[in-house]
């Protein structure tokens, strides 16, 4: 049948990649210059207030290309106007996804909030541990990462996100932030208004404007972050389309994306930033987010720090990962599913 097909198309893709013994992975872990490096000292440790933003606040921060993408129209923005096929189709979205913005700004119908916090932290393993505060003498919460296992070329590591954060015992103060933004308030009702007067299209076109605002908060809420809250680039002055092509240090990964592909880790991010009593985002049972518009994830600051996919992971890596969590196997299993470089029983 298709299922086993596509079960046999995935093993024989998996076991195309010849994968490292996790101890293995670790021992060609990347390595920054941590002798010649000192952290950027957060300005504002801790959980901030919450920012609210307007639609006007937010459109210059748009990145258009993934909206196009999300109407399977394949082309960077604004090039995308120029092709033979869609560029006549592309002009006119993007024309009624503006009017959308406007409509939404006249009636003051949607807004954006952003919570972030910044708190001191190390790395231990694979293991990035919060502490309560500066003195670094209490631990607060624990992220765990996820480290590569394909075999590299030479000269490439096994990178996992717990590489940028300076080591516990390397005599370095580091830091890890926080985030979660949502753009989906009121979204529901106002998709109910136009699916009540049978207008699927508009209800279709308003949910991917919010997503385009809620990354585009995302972008905002992160600029904040490095000129202010953290402030490890006081004098940063990036163009839009300069933000897009991340021309400033550090990054943003989110769990459940390819850096990191465990959805549970969004829950102490919850718990931290209180996303549910402050934020009125909650998280499905899937780990979804909702309102949908919604994005979190964290921040690393180490200029060397760079987005990847973790890629295919064996069972000795999935079985300690589980340990470090706290939960069983299977669970974890049934969590990284798509990620498994083997076959779970």
């Amino acid at each position: 049948d298709e299922q086993t097909g596509l079960r046999e198309q995935f093993d024989n893709r998996q076991q195309k990649k010849e994968l490292l013994p996790i101890e293995e992975a670790r021992a060609n872990h990347d390595q920054p210059d941590w002798t010649g490096y000192t952290p950027p000292v957060p300005a504002h440790y801790g959980v901030q207030d919450p920012v609210t933003f307007s639609v006007a606040d937010l459109r210059p921060y748009i990145d258009w290309t993934p909206f196009f993408i999300a109407w399977e129209m394949k082309g960077k923005y604004p090039d995308i106007f120029e092709d033979p096929k869609v560029g006549e189709v592309a002009k006119n979205l993007h024309k009624e996804a503006n009017e959308m913005l406007d409509w939404l700004k006249q009636g003051q119908r949607l807004h954006a909030k952003g919570r972030t916090g910044v708190f001191a932290a190390n790395a231990e393993g694979d293991d990035i541990l919060l502490y309560t505060d500066a003195s670094r003498q209490n631990e607060l919460a624990r992220f765990h990462t996820l480290r590569q296992q394909a075999k590299k070329r030479e000269g490439e590591r096994n990178k996992a996100m717990s590489d940028w954060v300076a080591p516990v015992g390397s005599g370095l103060d580091d830091a890890l932030g926080l985030f979660i933004v949502s753009a989906g308030y009121g979204i529901d009702e106002l998709v109910a208004e136009f699916e009540a007067q049978h207008d699927d299209y508009q209800a279709i076109l308003l949910k991917a404007v919010a997503d385009r605002l809620a990354e585009a908060a995302a972008e905002k809420m992160h600029e904040i972050v490095r000129t202010q809250t953290w402030g490890y680039a006081p004098n940063e002055s990036l163009r839009n389309d300069q933000l897009i092509l991340e021309e400033y240090a550090g990054i943003r990964p989110a769990p459940g994306y390819p850096a990191q592909p465990d959805h549970t880790e969004k829950i102490k991010l919850f718990e931290l930033l209180e996303g549910e009593s402050v934020m009125g985002v909650h998280l499905t049972q899937q780990l979804a987010m909702h309102p949908a518009s919604s994005v979190c994830g964290l921040y690393f600051s180490h200029p060397e720090a760079r987005y990847f996919n973790v890629g295919p992971l064996l069972k000795d890596q999935v079985e300690e990962y589980a340990t470090r969590k706290g939960m069983s196997v299977k669970e974890m299993e049934t969590w990284l599913a798509s990620h498994l470089g083997y076959r779970a029983s």
